[in-house]
């Protein structure tokens, strides 16, 4: 606060206690020297001897210079919290093997007997729901089959993603073939998405390195024609990229998961790629064949939109893993890009009840650092690591319902504003093309 001057003197003695305003009581004392400011209103006893007349400020006067001041000292703060604000795109102050020093060991162990009870559980659950409502049969179930047959589709493919990883046994053929008929069975190209998907993780958030849900340059953002462009940000149709991608990649890179001459396979991988085709095409002959048995429509019912909705689940995880959140994320090309840097701006998300039923991949962030972690060690292993990566982690917003309806608006409004990364630059991020913002809305 500042202090009281004396109108026209240095300073006066005070003999006797003086009777202030709470404001300033506290500072005058007997025997003290104090500074006062000018002002017209007497604050001394006429009738007191001992008392010296002066004119001193108001309270109000006082008031206002210690709003002053600690209007200042807020400013100052706000400045300095500005100066330090943590910056996402900045190297890590640790290493990938302090993250790892901090996941206990058991976390690593993978357990082919409790991997196998997860797709047994989840075989049973989908021959279980196509008996019930094929033998029921009535309109009102059929919805609720499709989303529940739909999502336990999604449930097999995380099942055989984790084949692809090798965190689901430490045998290799026993993930290929665990991988092959999960993955075969909801039409999916089993060595060829792995592979592919191995390239993602080697490489996210590069650029031009990787592949999946990685972000377009402005070049070529603009060289699509306004159908392409308008179909891949507006719903919903990005939820149904992926067979599309399966045959053609994405935008800006060519090659198809069947055929094992794409640029996404190395020579010596063409065999496998060519027995995932062969599994594949098995899979849909199979599907065409039970056309004549039960009826298209009932295969369309039972199977076609089930199929559908994993696509979505698939696209929608998928998507919202590495695109969404609240603070911009970066990507990174040249010597910025590191693979730990890039695995950093994975986002974890919580799914509600459908955590468990997906087998927690909603614990992104962990998985993608080291996918060698089986499934049902991820929660564990991420809440040890979190006090390495401090800031680094971003806690997920939790599910206020069983379903994870919060996700959508931050599917919705990432669509509208995170649209392609500039050309040039080491550390990027998402930019908006207002056109096509207003178009959506």
């Amino acid at each position: 606060m500042a202090g009281l001057v004396l109108s026209g003197c240095g300073g006066i003695k005070i003999k006797q206690p003086l009777l202030l305003q709470s404001s300033t009581r506290r500072f005058i004392n007997n025997n003290n020297i104090i500074p006062l400011l000018c002002s017209k209103v007497p604050i001394f006893s006429p009738n007191n001897p001992d008392s010296v007349a002066a004119k001193v400020s108001a309270p109000l006067r006082i008031q206002l210079i210690e709003e002053e001041e600690e209007e200042t000292i807020i400013n100052g703060l706000q400045q300095e919290e500005e100066l330090l604000k943590f910056d996402a795109g900045a190297p890590p102050p640790f290493k990938l093997g302090d993250i790892r020093a901090a996941i206990p060991k058991h976390c690593w162990v993978k357990d082919p007997w409790r991997s196998m009870s997860y797709v047994a559980r989840d075989v049973a659950i989908v021959l279980g729901l196509a008996a019930a409502v094929a033998h029921l049969n009535t309109c009102l179930l059929w919805p609720l089959y499709w989303a529940a047959q739909g999502t336990m589709f999604w449930a097999l493919f995380v099942l055989g993603h984790d084949c692809g990883h090798g965190s689901f046994s430490n045998n290799p053929k026993l993930n290929s073939v665990v991988g092959h008929l999960l993955h075969s069975s909801i039409l999916v190209p089993y060595h060829g998405w792995r592979i592919s998907h191995r390239t993602h993780h080697q490489n996210h958030g590069h650029v031009e390195h990787d592949e999946s849900w990685h972000p377009l340059t402005e070049k070529t953002f603009k060289s699509l024609d306004w159908m392409t462009r308008t179909l891949r940000f507006s719903l919903p149709f990005p939820m149904l990229a992926y067979p599309f991608y399966l045959w053609n990649r994405s935008p800006g890179k060519s090659g198809s998961h069947f055929d094992p001459n794409s640029d996404l396979f190395v020579p010596v991988e063409k065999k496998d790629v060519i027995t995932s085709t062969i599994c594949w095409t098995t899979m849909l002959a199979l599907l065409f064949g039970l056309n004549f048995v039960v009826g298209p429509m009932q295969m369309l019912k039972l199977y076609g939109i089930p199929y559908l909705i994993n696509v979505m689940w698939l696209d929608f995880v998928t998507y919202l893993h590495h695109h969404g959140h609240e603070d911009k994320l970066p990507w990174y090309r040249g010597k910025e890009w590191s693979y730990l840097r890039g695995g950093l701006t994975t986002i974890d998300r919580d799914y509600g009840w459908i955590n468990k039923i997906h087998h927690d991949i909603g614990t992104h962030v962990i998985h993608h650092l080291f996918p060698q972690i089986p499934h049902y060690h991820l929660i564990e292993a991420t809440e040890a690591a979190k006090p390495v990566l401090g800031k680094y982690y971003r806690e997920p917003k939790k599910s206020s319902s069983p379903i994870p309806f919060h996700l959508l608006g931050e599917l919705v409004r990432s669509l509208k504003k995170d649209h392609y990364v500039s050309d040039t630059g080491d550390v990027l991020y998402y930019q908006t093309d207002h056109k096509l913002s207003s178009r959506g809305k």
